[in-house]
């Protein structure tokens, strides 16, 4: 019978709240990637997520994911509906309070669906993001966390539990999953107004790489906090990440100086992203050798999926494919050919003696959620543009979609005018009660000592 542990519990609540940090990080992220009329509908779209994903999870979100199987597989029950029944202080998962458990799986539900908002920037109806979000993270992620996370010795999720997919904190259920809908739905909105005529550069660079270091930073709880304890599984969890993101980061660099001549600081945030979503999946089945080499894959790999969307003429706004699904099917495949025995997961892969079985099981993962995801995240889009819309109006869009949506703006430019010239002489206006001589003649200021300026 397992007995609660205080150290295990004190780091679960830790990776937790990492893991919340996540989402402003990637809000960051994505608002300096738009442009400077976007920034605040991005930043909006995240926080929604928060709001939102967390309400529906209490009310019925957790016991869909994490409570007893009712359909092979497939889907849990409803018998958590409201967590009533886990408010109990000794209900336990391994060695952390049941509660403990509930808060760090929904970190992990809000930064799924925030990840989707980047393949639609500057061009989606906040109204329709909301309701989206209600219809997608009922109908597609709680469904497909079951598959992967809900372990219940044989009879848990088809995938993680059943057929043995190793996703050890969410290559498939978050990265592969948000990647797909991402692309779903950068076709049902079409793309923005100008693309690949007028330039769409991030408006501020400083934000993006501010935004990836405080995901970098929180993705320490999202993988090592996956090991539920404060152990040596989580030891291996945190330097996996590291070397991986590290590697993916420099190997995204390299490929730019090569290709484009110069490395850029939009590729070093977007290779360590790459990198941190790749060694999602693998973190407790690799060595840390094998992490190098998924990162390296995964900045290489998502540096070149990232001019996917010109070939194939899709506005994915800022690279939710090109980073997320494919950096999610790098690292969840190459499991197949680097997981180790002598790894956590204690499973070979192809390159430790293992054969071809552990990469057919991931291959089988990846693409099921990746089909599930797309197809129903076509259809989810294609009911809320037909219902309520989607899509802004062409003006609204041409005009920015923080004013048209929020009524804001992020930058105020107004009080900015004039010289410093004009400053001064407005603020030494006379009054109204100046003397009779003020108004027959122009009263005479000196500014410095080499001009004099009649007010």
């Amino acid at each position: 019978m397992p007995e609660l542990s205080a150290g295990d519990t004190a780091w679960v609540l830790a990776s937790a709240a990492l893991v919340l940090l996540m989402t402003p990080g990637l809000a960051l992220f994505y608002g300096g990637m738009v442009r400077a009329k976007g920034v605040l509908n991005m930043l909006m779209m995240n926080f929604a997520a928060i709001a939102i994903v967390s309400v529906l999870w209490v009310l019925y979100g957790y016991s869909i994911a994490f409570t007893e199987d009712i359909g092979g597989g497939f889907l849990g029950g409803l018998s958590e509906v409201g967590l009533f029944g886990l408010l109990k202080q000794d209900s336990l998962i391994a060695t952390i309070p049941t509660t403990v458990f509930v808060a760090f799986q929904l970190m992990f539900a809000i930064i799924t669906v925030a990840l989707i908002s980047g393949a639609i920037a500057d061009r989606a109806k906040f109204s329709g993001w909301v309701l989206f979000v209600v219809l997608w993270a009922t109908v597609v992620y709680f469904p497909v966390a079951h598959w992967v996370f809900y372990f219940n010795e044989g009879n848990g999720g088809w995938l993680g539990d059943r057929l043995g997919v190793l996703d050890f904190a969410g290559g498939t259920a978050v990265h592969i999953n948000a990647g797909a809908a991402g692309l779903a739905l950068a076709l049902v909105l079409g793309r923005r107004i100008g693309w690949k005529k007028e330039p769409m550069r991030p408006h501020n660079l400083p934000l993006v790489l501010l935004g990836a270091g405080l995901l970098w930073f929180g993705w320490f709880g999202f993988n090592a906090g996956s090991a539920v304890a404060a152990n040596g599984t989580a030891g291996v969890a945190f330097i996996n990440t590291q070397v991986a993101t590290a590697a993916a980061l420099l190997g995204w660099l390299v490929l730019e100086r090569l290709r484009d001549g110069k490395p850029t600081t939009l590729g070093a945030a977007s290779g360590a992203i790459a990198g941190l979503v790749a060694i999602t999946p693998a973190c407790a089945s690799v060595t840390p050798i094998g992490a190098i080499f998924i990162g390296l894959a995964a900045g290489v790999l998502c540096a070149l999926a990232v001019g996917l969307k010109n070939r194939f003429n899709f506005d994915d706004s800022l690279d939710v494919v090109g980073i997320h699904l494919v950096g999610g099917l790098v690292g969840s495949l190459l499991i197949g050919l680097f997981a180790s025995s002598a790894s956590p997961a204690g499973v070979a892969g192809l390159f430790d003696g293992g054969g071809f079985a552990q990469l057919g099981k991931q291959f089988v993962g990846s693409f099921a959620v990746l089909i599930y995801s797309f197809v129903v995240t076509y259809i989810l889009g294609t009911i809320v543009k037909k219902t309520i819309g989607f899509r802004v109006s062409a003006d609204d869009e041409r005009a920015g979609i923080d004013l048209a949506e929020h009524a804001e703006t992020a930058y105020d430019f107004s009080s900015i005018g004039g010289g410093s010239r004009s400053h001064l002489l407005s603020r030494s206006a006379p009054e109204p009660e100046s003397e009779p001589e003020a108004e027959e003649a122009p009263a005479v200021e000196k500014i410095d000592d080499k001009e004099e300026v009649a007010r």
